[in-house]
């Protein structure tokens, strides 16, 4: 078997080694059995895929607009939410359901809306707190005044006149 390249032999099958390979078994030689199996298989740079395996995750926008779906709604309300659920109230008493509903298709207001004035807490804990502790949640506003570098100024010239007082008294 004489073959001066890889690509003349065109082999497809192990029959047409005939008994070549199962004698390179056999016998242990394993450089032939080594080049005959790589007769057989095909050059792995010209079958390997280009395009890859796993291909760039697409994104929520690039989805969205593949599969022409529309924005999704807010999940916590706006200003503009709270009227939007007026105008929606308004046409349930005035109209009926399905133009409360058509109009909520074409201009759908949040999912949540959230209590003001709570302090970032659930409506139920801030209104199992006591009064007490309301009062202590309002007065954890930092006074941002208070750190101003003009009102800091002022008060460690106070306080030097008032050391000056002292000292000489």
């Amino acid at each position: 078997m004489q073959v001066h390249a890889l690509d003349k032999a065109k082999l497809i099958t192990d029959v047409q080694l005939g008994n070549h390979l199962s004698h390179a078994v056999t016998q242990g030689r394993r450089s032939d059995f080594a080049l005959m199996l790589a007769l057989l298989s095909g050059d792995a740079t010209e079958s390997t895929p280009l395009t890859p395996a796993y291909p760039e995750k697409a994104t929520d926008a690039e989805l969205r607009e593949i599969l022409e779906l529309p924005e999704p709604n807010r999940l916590i309300a706006e200003d503009v939410d709270y009227e939007l659920c007026g105008t929606q109230a308004e046409l349930f008493h005035t109209s009926s359901i399905t133009s409360t509903r058509l109009n909520h298709c074409v201009s759908p207001s949040a999912l949540h809306f959230p209590a003001h004035g709570t302090h970032d807490l659930g409506e139920d804990v801030y209104h199992n707190l006591s009064g007490h502790q309301r009062r202590q949640l309002a007065e954890e506003k930092p006074n941002l005044t208070a750190y101003n570098p003009v009102n800091l100024y002022n008060q460690l010239v106070l306080s030097k006149r008032f050391q000056e007082l002292n000292a000489t008294a």
